[in-house]
C-alpha cells in the first residue's frame, strides 16, 4: 500500500464515521504566535478546543502538514541518523468537539488499524497515562491484553501542544517492528529510544487548558486529538524498518542519488547524509510554499539552517553547486494530488531554493576561511583546542553543524571546546524562547465571545450603503460592560447591525459618527476582533448612550470612498505584477488606507524601471477601460474552481466573497471596492523596496491622491530646470553632464592629492628611525582619514624591513594606520599591535598581520602611542 493510499483511506474511513473532511492548514499557524510552525493536526482547532469558536460540526479528519524545528517538538539533530525521525511529516487525525471521548477514541483507532489496515495484533502494545485507569479498562474490553498495557507518567503519556494551552492524558499505540531491528538488549521494551517499537498512533484526551503559570483548568466540553503519523504507518504496511525504505522517499532519495552519482546503502555515512538531504527537501518545499522565505530571523532563520545543513550534507556527497532547487520536481508531483497549491508555486519555491542555495555557497567558503585562519592562529600560539565561540560562530553564522567543524577540527589534530559551545547555545534558545514563548496572542475581550453566543447574528451592510439605523446592543467602557456611558468617555459599541466595515484583510476600519436624538460619538476605528463581529470604537462628544438605544450610524463616505480605490488598485496592482513580473508573485501583506495603499509580494530583486513603469501601464488602462467590478458570494470549492486567488494569511469559511475585476482578476476578498475601474482615475507607484529577504513592497497613489503627487512632482522637475538652466525634457541629459564633469573634477583633485603625498611621503622618509635592524616611522600627518591607508602603504613599499605608524585627527576623533613589510609581519602581528597601541588614545582596533587600523577620541596620547610601538621594537617582543 503506497503512502497517497494509506492517506486517502484513513481520510474515507473517518468521513464514513460521520466525521467532515478538513484541509490541512498551513505551516505558519495563524494567529497563533506562541508557535513558530504548526506541529500538529490539532493546531487548526485550537479556538475550538478553548471553546472560542465554533464549528458547523463536531467530528472532523485532517491530514496535516506538520514541521517540528523549535522549541520541545525538535527533532532536527535525530533527523537523517534514525529510520523514524522527520523535520516535516503527514499527521493523520480524527478530532471530537465535545461529541464522542475516549471509548469510542479507541475503538475507531483499533478498527482502522486492525480491520482497515489488517495490522497484526501481535506486532501491537498500548501504553496510557500513569494514572489513567478508565483508558485500561477501555483497552482491555477492546481487546487488548493486560500484560500488553504500559503505564508512563507525564513526560511520554500527558500531551502538549505547546507551553500553553489545550493538553491532557494521552495513550499511544506501538508497532514491533522486529527483534532485529533496534538495541538488541533483551530488557528492549515499550519506552526504549531504539528504533524497535515504534508509536504510530496518539490519542490525545484534551480536558484542560494549560496557562503561562502552569496552572490547568478544564475546557468546555472534552475533545478528542489523534495523531497518527502518516510515514510511520507507511513503513508498518510496506514491510520495511525506515520511513526512509518507504515508496514515497525512495523516489526522493534516487534522484538525489542520481545527482550526486552516490548509490544508497553504499555506506552509513552516505546513507545518513542522502536521508537529510531527502528530509529537509520536503521541509524547505513546503515552507517556502507556504510563504516562508529564508532570512536572519524567526522562521525564516529556522529555514535557512535546514537549507544549510541539506548543502553541507549535500558537499559531503560531493556536491559543489547548487543542486537542491533541482530535486523539487519529483516530490512536487508525487504530492501535489494532496496538496495542489504546490503545482502553482513550483517555479517560485526553485527560485527561492536556488537563491539561498548561491548565498550558502559563498557562506561556505568565508567559514572554511575562518576556521582555516583560527586553526593558523592556535598552531602559532602552541594550543590544540579550538574555542567554542568559533564553534558556536561557524555554526549560527556560517550554518556549520558542529559535527562538521568537530571533524575538520580533528583531522586538523585539534579538540574542541564542547562546554563553551553549549553555554553559547544555551545563551541562544534563551533568546529564542524570550522571543517567542513571551509573545501571547493578542486577547480578545471574553465578552465579545459570549455575544457571539448570545446575540443574533450581526448583520453588515456596508457593501450596500454607508448608513443606517440599528439598535445599540453592547456598551464597553474600559473593557467591562456597562448600561450607560456619558459625553467624553471612550467606548465600544455593538449593534445589532451596522454600515461601518471593521479592520481586516489589510482594508483599515472606517470612521464616521453615530447619533441618538442630541447625543452623539465620534467614531475613531472600527475592528474586527471576532470573524462575525464589527465593534465601533469613540469618544461621546455630546450627550449620553444606553443599551437598546436606537442610533443612526454614519460612516465617513468621503473616506471611505478613497478607501474603495486603493482596494480595487490592490487587486489590480495584484494582477500586473504577476503579468510583469511572473506567477510566483504572491501577496505577502497589505494595507488598504484612504491616503495610499501598501502592498507586499513575493519577489527576489528590485522591479526595473521599464518593469514599474509596464506595471502602472497595464493598471492605468483597465483603469481607462472602465472595467465592472463584480462581488459575489459562492461556497469555498466553487470560487477556487473558477480560479480566485485565496491569499496567504487569510482564513475563509465554506462561504466566500469573491470580487472579479473584468475577465482578468478574482480574488477572494471580504473589503470594500468600486463598482467600475473608472472610478480610480489614476494609479502612480511611489515607491518599491525590499523589506525582508524575497519579499518586496511596494507603495501607491490613486486618485486625488495620485494627481496631487504627479502635479508636485511635475512643479519640482521645472524648478530643477530652473536651476540648472535648461528645458525639463533636456533635464536627464544635463544631469549626467553635470555628473560627469563633477567626475572628471575629482579625478583631477585626486591625481593632485596623490603628487602630493607623493612629495609628503619623500619627506616623511626622512624621519625614519632604526630600531634594532627595523626600519620605524611613527608620526601625525596632515592629510584625509581616507588617504591615511594608502599613504601608510605606500611608505612601507619603499621600505625593506620596517613599520609604519601614522595618525591624522578628523572631527575629533584620532585615527591610527600600522603597516609592515612583508617579511616582518611574520615576526609582529599589526593587528595584535594596534590593538595595544590604541588604548593610549581611549579606542580599539585590529586588522591582519600587515596591516592594521585603530580608532580613537584622546589626541593628547598620540605621543604616548608613538612611544610605546618604540618600546615595543627595543624589547624585541613578537
Amino acid at each position: 500500500m503506497k503512502l497517497e493510499e494509506v492517506r486517502e483511506i484513513f481520510l474515507n474511513f473517518f468521513e464514513r464515521k460521520d466525521h467532515t473532511r478538513i484541509k490541512s492548514a498551513s505551516l505558519i499557524p495563524e494567529n497563533d504566535p506562541t508557535l513558530l510552525f504548526t506541529n500538529a493536526g490539532m493546531v487548526q482547532f485550537k479556538n475550538v478546543f478553548l471553546g472560542e469558536e465554533a464549528r458547523p460540526y463536531t467530528r472532523a479528519t485532517s491530514c496535516q502538514r506538520c514541521v517540528r524545528l523549535s522549541g520541545k517538538h525538535n527533532d532536527l539533530e535525530n533527523v537523517g541518523f534514525t529510520g523514524r525521525h522527520h523535520t516535516f511529516f503527514e499527521m493523520l487525525g480524527n478530532f471530537s468537539f465535545g461529541d464522542y471521548f475516549k471509548e469510542e477514541a479507541i475503538k475507531l483507532a483499533w478498527e482502522f488499524i486492525i480491520k482497515v489496515l489488517k495490522l497484526k495484533t501481535s506486532r501491537l502494545y498500548v501504553s496510557i497515562f500513569e494514572n489513567d485507569d478508565e483508558a485500561e479498562k477501555i483497552w482491555i474490553k477492546t481487546g487488548v491484553p493486560k500484560k500488553r498495557i504500559y503505564r508512563f507518567g507525564e513526560k511520554d503519556n500527558f500531551w502538549a501542544m505547546g507551553d500553553t494551552g489545550p493538553c491532557g492524558p494521552c495513550t499511544e499505540i506501538f508497532y514491533d517492528m522486529g527483534d532485529d531491528i533496534g538495541c538488541g538488549r533483551p530488557t528492549c521494551t515499550i519506552g526504549c529510544d531504539c528504533d524497535r517499537f515504534q508509536e504510530i498512533w496518539n490519542l490525545v484526551f484534551m480536558q484542560f487548558n494549560r496557562d503561562k503559570d502552569g496552572n490547568l483548568t478544564p475546557l468546555p466540553k472534552k475533545c478528542v486529538d489523534t495523531g497518527a503519523g502518516l510515514e510511520r504507518l507507511t513503513a508498518c504496511l510496506q514491510g520495511v524498518h525506515s520511513n526512509y525504505e518507504t515508496d514515497h522517499f525512495q523516489k526522493i532519495i534516487s534522484d538525489v542519488s542520481h545527482i550526486t552519482q552516490v548509490k544508497y546503502h553504499d555506506s552509513n555515512a552516505t546513507d545518513i547524509s542522502l536521508q537529510v538531504v531527502a528530509d529537509h527537501l520536503r521541509a524547505i518545499i513546503f515552507l517556502i510554499a507556504d510563504g516562508v522565505l529564508p532570512s536572519n530571523e524567526g522562521r525564516g532563520y529556522v529555514l535557512r539552517r535546514i537549507m544549510r545543513r541539506a548543502l553541507r550534507h549535500g558537499k559531503k556527497l560531493g556536491m559543489h553547486e547548487p543542486f537542491i532547487h533541482r530535486l523539487g520536481s519529483t516530490f512536487i508531483d508525487e504530492m501535489k494530488g494532496a496538496y495542489p497549491e504546490l503545482a502553482d508555486k513550483k517555479e517560485f519555491v526553485q527560485k527561492v531554493i536556488r537563491a539561498e542555495e548561491e548565498r550558502f555557497l559563498e557562506t561556505l567558503e568565508s567559514g572554511m576561511k575562518l576556521f582555516q585562519e583560527e586553526i593558523a592562529n592556535l598552531k602559532k600560539l602552541k594550543k590544540k583546542t579550538l574555542p567554542g565561540g568559533v564553534l558556536f560562530k561557524l555554526y549560527d553564522t556560517y550554518g556549520f553543524p558542529p559535527d562538521l567543524t568537530r571533524l575538520m577540527a580533528e583531522e586538523e589534530k585539534f579538540n574542541v571546546d564542547e562546554e563553551g559551545f553549549n553555554v553559547l547555545m544555551e545563551k541562544q534558545r534563551d533568546m529564542g524562547r524570550k522571543a517567542w514563548k513571551g509573545v501571547t496572542p493578542k486577547k480578545v475581550n471574553s465578552l465579545y465571545n459570549s455575544y457571539l453566543k448570545s446575540d443574533p447574528k450581526q448583520r453588515f451592510l456596508g457593501y450596500e450603503k454607508s448608513s443606517t439605523k440599528a439598535k445599540l446592543l453592547h456598551i464597553i467602557k474600559d473593557d467591562e460592560e456597562v448600561k450607560e456611558a456619558k459625553c467624553g468617555e471612550t467606548v465600544e459599541l455593538i449593534f445589532d447591525q451596522t454600515t461601518f466595515y471593521g479592520e481586516s484583510g489589510g482594508q483599515v476600519g472606517d470612521t464616521g459618527e453615530i447619533i441618538s436624538g442630541s447625543s452623539a460619538i465620534n467614531v475613531t476605528d472600527t475592528l474586527k476582533p471576532l470573524p462575525d463581529l464589527i465593534v465601533s470604537r469613540g469618544k461621546i462628544t455630546s450627550g449620553s448612550f444606553k443599551q437598546g438605544d436606537v442610533c443612526d450610524l454614519v460612516v465617513d463616505n468621503d473616506r471611505r470612498n478613497s478607501i474603495r480605490l486603493n482596494h480595487t488598485a490592490t487587486h489590480l496592482l495584484h494582477w500586473a505584477l504577476r503579468k510583469v513580473v511572473g506567477n510566483h508573485v504572491k501577496q505577502a501583506g497589505s494595507l488598504v488606507a484612504p491616503d495610499r495603499l501598501r502592498f507586499d509580494y513575493t519577489h527576489f530583486e528590485p522591479l526595473t524601471y521599464d518593469q514599474l513603469k509596464e506595471v502602472e501601464r497595464l493598471i492605468n488602462e483597465r483603469i481607462k477601460e472602465n472595467s465592472e467590478v463584480k462581488p459575489r458570494q459562492m461556497p469555498y470549492k466553487d470560487a477556487l474552481a473558477l480560479g480566485a486567488m485565496a491569499l496567504f494569511g487569510e482564513k475563509y469559511g465554506e462561504e466566500v466573497r469573491v470580487i472579479s475585476v473584468g475577465d482578468f482578476s478574482r480574488e477572494l476578498c471580504g473589503g470594500i471596492h468600486v463598482n467600475n475601474t473608472g472610478e480610480i482615475r489614476l494609479f502612480t507607484v511611489v515607491n518599491d523596496g525590499g523589506i525582508a529577504s524575497g519579499v518586496r513592497r511596494i507603495e501607491a497613489l490613486t486618485g486625488e491622491e495620485a494627481l496631487n503627487y504627479l502635479t508636485k512632482s511635475h512643479q519640482a522637475i521645472l524648478k530643477i530646470a530652473e536651476t540648472i538652466k535648461t528645458h525639463p525634457n533636456e533635464i536627464l541629459s544635463k544631469i549626467q553632464k553635470i555628473i560627469e564633469n563633477q567626475k572628471m573634477m575629482d579625478r583631477e583633485i585626486s591625481n593632485l592629492k596623490a603628487e602630493l603625498t607623493s612629495r609628503d611621503s619623500e619627506s616623511l622618509l626622512k624621519n625614519i628611525e632604526n630600531i634594532n635592524g627595523i626600519d620605524v616611522l611613527a608620526q601625525e600627518v596632515l592629510v584625509d582619514p581616507a588617504e591615511l591607508k594608502n599613504l601608510a602603504e605606500k611608505l612601507t613599499s619603499k621600505l625593506k624591513k620596517g613599520i609604519i605608524l601614522l595618525a591624522c585627527e578628523s572631527s575629533g576623533k584620532v585615527n591610527l594606520v600600522l603597516s609592515l613589510t612583508k617579511g616582518l609581519a611574520k615576526e609582529y602581528h599589526a593587528g595584535n599591535l594596534i590593538k595595544e597601541i590604541a588604548v593610549e588614545i581611549g579606542g580599539s582596533g585590529g586588522g591582519r598581520a600587515d596591516i592594521a587600523q585603530a580608532g580613537g577620541t584622546r589626541s593628547a596620547g598620540l605621543e604616548n602611542a608613538f612611544k610605546l610601538l618604540k618600546s615595543i621594537l627595543n624589547k624585541g617582543r613578537s
